[in-house]
């Protein structure tokens, strides 16, 4: 795989454990270790998916504002 396929399947497969972990907290019965444990990997998991989808944001701008430039050039 190259390092942008790398990218997509790891931002998809954070996002897809995420969802497990929301599942699991919100219909399981786990001890307070293990519910403190799995919400701390989804905080990480949520900060690591964050940052993946601000860059996106920010490459969609910058592709978004080189299409108006051009509009206007003859």
């Amino acid at each position: 795989m190259n390092k942008k396929s790398d990218l997509i399947a790891s931002f998809e497969d954070s996002m897809g454990r995420l969802e497990v972990i929301v599942r699991e907290l919100e219909d399981e019965k786990f001890d307070l270790e293990v519910s403190l444990k799995k919400f701390e990997e989804g905080i990480v998991l949520y900060k690591a998916c964050k940052k993946e989808l601000g860059k996106a944001e920010k490459k969609i701008s910058i592709l978004t504002d080189s299409l108006k430039e051009d509009d206007f050039k003859i």
